[in-house]
């Protein structure tokens, strides 16, 4: 008797958790029988322009080459070049990359915007640009710290169109080299977080990810300063990237890309909004193939299966590898071999500098 009415309590306390289920545990499988194809490897070698590793200053890159090789990336970008700020840790990690696998990694440059006011900050910054460049990198990496975080010696959010930046964007287009941007983040960090905010699993479970019109400042006031800059140097070429935080109205991306012919673009960390429209993102795709290049942001070499997945194939309604991203299901784009060479190393190789082009095959 004691044993039964153990048993009824087991099976009653696991009906009470299937009924009282928090949201966020709500993950079930699909039933739904459809045709997979599970891409581990690029179908052409890939450029990878968004990337961040931080320590490779000393770090043993032989196991990241097998990584790449087996991912079929021929280069990657690492757009963290100076770390915490240090030109040695720069000097460092060029040396480490030149010394071992010169061909497989493009360095960039990165800029510290806290002493702004500064008396002679702009030509110390653009002096400083001029030596990383002469010393090996090959562009540089805006974070969005600017226009969220660094603020002058007064307080005042320092804007993404600050005039004092506008020596560094002009000598990036005297050197040749693109300038990747990254401002602000997706527009749902700002709106309400309630019940009609896709983010809102996000949201709660990352809380300081949350923005507001005064924290710092509105999202459409720090993406127009990045538009602004843009408008400013039509002979500098910038990377817009996470394709701009439009990657959810393609329509109004494209009507960017048409109003700034030195803006490209890339796909870093927006894979999920491509794969739940993938007529609409085949048709973006085949509109500005000229313009988009392939990027991952973060490194981690299994999530990479899934942008393959979504680029190559037609497979229907698989998820994404984050669901406080993304809790809907993604379809494959089938892009033609053509885009797929442009997006995956033809489109770098002409914006940036120094790579490797014996690494490809047109």
């Amino acid at each position: 008797m004691k044993h039964i009415l153990t048993l009824a309590l087991l099976l009653l306390s696991l009906l009470s958790f299937g009924q009282n289920m928090e949201f966020e545990d709500y993950n079930p499988p699909s039933t739904l029988v459809v045709n997979e194809n599970l891409v581990r490897q690029a179908k052409f070698p890939f450029i990878d322009v968004h990337n961040h590793q931080w320590s490779m200053d000393k770090q043993n890159l032989s196991q990241l080459i097998k990584e790449m090789d087996e991912l079929n990336m021929a280069v990657m970008v690492n757009l963290s070049g100076r770390g915490q700020g240090s030109t040695q840790y720069l000097h460092n990690v060029l040396d480490n990359v030149h010394n071992n696998y010169p061909n497989r990694f493009i360095i960039f440059t990165n800029i510290d915007f806290e002493n702004i006011d500064k008396p002679n900050w702009t030509k110390n910054a653009v002096k400083t640009l001029e030596e990383d460049v002469k010393a090996g990198a090959n562009g540089l990496k805006i974070y969005k710290s600017l226009g969220l975080r660094y603020t002058d010696s007064n307080g005042n959010r320092i804007k993404v169109d600050d005039p004092r930046i506008d020596p560094i964007w002009a000598k990036c287009g005297e050197l040749g080299i693109p300038v990747l941007i990254h401002s602000a983040d997706p527009k749902p960090f700002w709106d309400e977080h309630d019940a009609n905010n896709e983010r809102w699993l996000e949201l709660k479970t990352k809380p300081n990810r949350k923005r507001s019109d005064t924290d710092p400042a509105p999202w459409e006031t720090i993406i127009a300063e990045q538009h602004h800059v843009f408008a400013k140097h039509p002979k500098t070429k910038f990377i817009n990237a996470h394709l701009g935080w439009y990657a959810n109205d393609l329509t109004q991306l494209g009507q960017i890309m048409d109003r700034y012919p030195n803006m490209y673009s890339e796909i870093g960390a927006v894979i999920a909004e491509l794969g739940r429209q993938p007529k609409t993102a085949r048709a973006f795709f085949e509109k500005y193939q000229d313009r988009i290049m392939f990027g991952k942001d973060y490194y981690n070499q299994e999530e990479y299966y899934t942008y393959f997945r979504v680029l190559e194939t037609e497979d229907e309604y698989f998820p994404y590898y984050k669901k406080y991203h993304a809790y809907w299901k993604m379809y494959g784009l089938g892009l033609s071999d053509q885009i797929l060479k442009k997006l995956y190393y033809q489109n770098a190789l002409k914006v940036i500098p120094n790579i490797d082009t014996t690494l490809f095959t047109n």
